[in-house]
């Protein structure tokens, strides 16, 4: 069947009769089933590789010969609880007469075709007895196969409704086995990955940080199906939520062995009342299935990042050079003149001007003072901001500058003249993160007001090109004076913050956001779509970021990725600079201590770079050597055309001797292309070890291999793959 005529029949209810109607969601590779029972309970029925013949969808659900389900209700699309339902719920409420019970049925669906390549599913539920309804929104990607899912919660009752939980998404999934993939951390120590096999009880991913959500237990996953999944092989489901609070991520076995997943905002402290006809929207939930690995479902997160989510996903980034590792807190107006001609010879494009700027009469002299009180501090910048961003232009480079508006600290101006614009309990002692407290973004007042300290410096200095958010604190003592009812704080908060973000984005569209939490502890497609990049970690040992970007780049493309090279760690400069290019690179380097040698290395890489990083950027990537069970990592991007690839090799095991001892696999290449292998970004003074005369196939190549011959002399080698001429 033609594409075009396919799409026309992507959303297609399949009438079985007066025993069930089908509702098929297909992508390029996938199907999601869903089906109206004669109860008209709606359940999903299969999510797998999508079928040649749209009418045998019909007959999945009688294939599997499991025990009973006593509810009728163990694969519901939206699980209720009050009634039936023996499990755990994707939606909990309190009616305005006091009863608890709900019990959905299907209404109606209909299709919204957005584009050629989109289109939204709306399924409407209603209760069967009270005026309170359910859309379901599916929202389907047919190139990259993403789903996204949340819904829109309402009611026509007499009086307010409570909704003690809220899912996005309920999914009812089939296999002889499940493998979960999930991460954990804490500050400079993101995304260690655990994998176990699923057992019958309900496995939680959650947070109650308020902000900074990701801090413990990031949001996304792996699923496989069956057996744990390779990076080739197996059926693999990767999953995580559009949101950047508290989340909460169920997965139960149920009694058919069968997982339900249910994921949404996390309803811990959260009950939320809405009145008649108020709508309550949720979060998307976000998921992709691969029959063909880990790597084919990241190269299609990748790609719907950039095609739809990502800020500027198809454009450019800038590298930088920031001044945090080089001066802290303490500079002045005429050292950061210094570093901006440093910012030049580095031949970079932007100057980043970290913490520490702002404050007068309590100096942000350190992290205990001045976070609220976002003027130019005096005696550091007599001149102001404006000053720096005239002296970057007319050095030959952009300027961008540090924030925190959604934080304060007790000593500042903001604190004592706004004490109810403080998250923080009445009657409670303060309890800090990093000296500082929360703003209530659940008040419109501190939204107009964290707008403001944006919009301030781009009005003051319209040439100012960069923004780095911070956010570092998390909430404690949850209150807000400003909210009547204070189960609405966590959620109100962050849809408070994204009410800022649209604002600003409304009017400067295209200026690059560093989206930065203490490293990754907010980092989200939700997010990301006011974004250009995300702070992987505040640990920028490149040893420690090379396992860290590894993981990351399951989800997230490497341009979302800022990747700075600092001091950090005991590898070569080289060694450094190259796991920064892995992603979007910059520095935070003393310039003017580099030796002769090194300022000349990191000159040629940027220069390097520049010609390699539409490829990284762009391109699709393929994991090669896993550094988690071998001595060295290896991954490789390759072009849309095919024609080149750029090769990433680093040594992560410092034992005697160790080396790549056998070839590394290449992916992703023409096999009946001949190529050019060559070493680039090599340190002045120094040679490759390899043959840059041999022509290779690209079918060579990723059977037998290229060995980048990484040692102990060689500790990061990176190969350009060229189509030979």
């Amino acid at each position: 069947m033609k594409r075009s005529a396919f799409l026309l029949s992507l959303f297609v209810s399949i009438s079985l009769g007066s025993f069930a109607q089908i509702i098929p969601v297909v992508t390029r590779q996938n199907a999601l089933v869903f089906q109206v029972n004669p109860n008209k309970d709606l359940q999903m029925v299969y999510l797998g590789e999508k079928l040649a013949n749209q009418d045998e969808y019909g007959q999945i659900p009688g294939l599997f010969n499991q025990s009973g389900d006593y509810t009728g209700l163990y694969n519901s699309a939206y699980t209720s609880s009050g009634t039936r339902n023996l499990l755990e719920p994707a939606i909990s409420v309190t009616h305005w007469d006091g009863n608890n019970s709900l019990d959905l049925q299907y209404v109606s669906h209909q299709v919204e075709k957005i584009s050629d390549d989109i289109s939204l599913l709306k399924i409407v539920l209603k209760d069967r007895v009270y005026p309170f309804q359910v859309t379901m929104y599916v929202k389907s990607y047919f190139a990259e196969d993403v789903i996204e899912q949340w819904t829109e919660i309402t009611h026509q009752e007499k009086k307010s409704v409570t909704l003690h939980k809220y899912a996005s998404a309920n999914l009812s999934l089939k296999s002889s086995a499940f493998y979960l993939t999930q991460y954990h951390g804490d500050w400079a120590k993101e995304m260690h990955p655990e994998e176990s096999k699923l057992t019958h009880g309900i496995k939680t991913l959650d947070s109650k940080l308020g902000t900074r959500a990701n801090l413990f237990q990031p949001s996304f996953f792996m699923l496989s199906m069956g057996k744990p999944a390779s990076e080739d092989e197996g059926e693999v489901l990767y999953g995580m939520m559009e949101w950047s609070g508290n989340f909460k991520i169920d997965m139960e076995l149920d009694p058919q062995d069968n997982l339900r997943l249910i994921a949404g905002i996390n309803n811990y402290a959260s009950d939320y009342s809405i009145v008649t006809n108020q709508t309550f929207k949720t979060p998307a939930f976000l998921y992709v299935l691969s029959q063909n690995g880990k790597g084919e479902a990241s190269r299609k997160i990748q790609a719907w990042a950039r095609n739809h989510k990502l800020l500027d996903g198809k454009g450019n980034r800038l590298t930088l050079l920031n001044n945090w590792e080089a001066t802290g807190f303490g500079f002045d107006e005429q050292k950061l003149f210094s570093i901006l001609k440093d910012t030049k010879k580095l031949g970079v494009d932007l100057f980043l001007l970290d913490d520490g700027w702002f404050g007068n009469k309590y100096p942000r002299n350190s992290d205990n003072a001045g976070l609220g009180d976002w003027q130019a501090n005096r005696a550091k910048l007599p001149n102001g901001v404006a000053s720096l961003v005239k002296e970057a232009g007319a050095t030959g480079v952009k300027f961008g500058i540090w924030v925190e508006p959604e934080m304060v600290n007790p000593a500042s101006d903001l604190y004592h003249q706004h004490p109810d614009w403080v998250i923080k309990q009445p009657n409670r002692g303060e309890y800090y993160f990093r000296n500082q407290l929360v703003l209530d973004l659940s008040n419109p007042k501190v939204q107009d007001f964290v707008f403001g300290v944006i919009d301030g410096l781009f009005r003051e200095n319209p040439d100012l090109a960069y923004i780095k958010w911070d956010c570092n604190a998390v909430i404690y003592n949850a209150y807000s004076a400003h909210l009547q009812n204070q189960s609405h704080l966590y959620v109100d908060y962050v849809n408070g913050l994204y009410n800022v973000l649209k604002r600003i984005r409304d009017k400067y569209p295209t200026v690059p956001m560093m989206l930065c939490s203490g490293g990754g502890g907010r980092v989200d497609y939700a997010a990301l779509q006011y974004f250009t990049e995300f702070w992987p970690s505040d640990n920028t040992d490149p040893l420690e970021r090379v396992f860290m970007q590894w993981e990351y780049s399951y989800f997230f493309p490497s341009m979302s990725m800022s990747c700075h090279v600092t001091d950090w760690g005991r590898q070569p400069l080289k060694y450094k600079v190259d796991v920064a290019m892995m992603g979007k690179m910059g520095f935070d380097i003393v310039v003017d201590r580099l030796s002769e040698n090194d300022l000349k290395f990191c000159q040629q890489a940027v220069g390097n770079y520049n010609q390699l990083k539409d490829i990284i950027w762009h391109g699709d990537q393929y994991r090669l050597v896993d550094p988690k069970s071998n001595d060295f990592a290896s991954l490789m991007y390759v072009d849309s055309s095919k024609q080149k690839a750029v090769v990433f090799n680093y040594l992560v095991n410092n034992r005697y001797d160790v080396r790549s001892v056998y070839p590394v696999k290449m992916k992703g290449l023409n096999p009946d292309q001949k190529y050019s292998v060559q070493e680039v970004n090599l340190y002045p003074g120094t040679q490759s070890a390899l043959d840059s005369q041999k022509v290779l196939s690209g079918d060579f190549l990723m059977r037998v291999g290229y060995n980048p011959r990484v040692d102990g002399s060689r500790q990061s080698v990176i190969l350009l793959i060229e189509e030979a001429k």
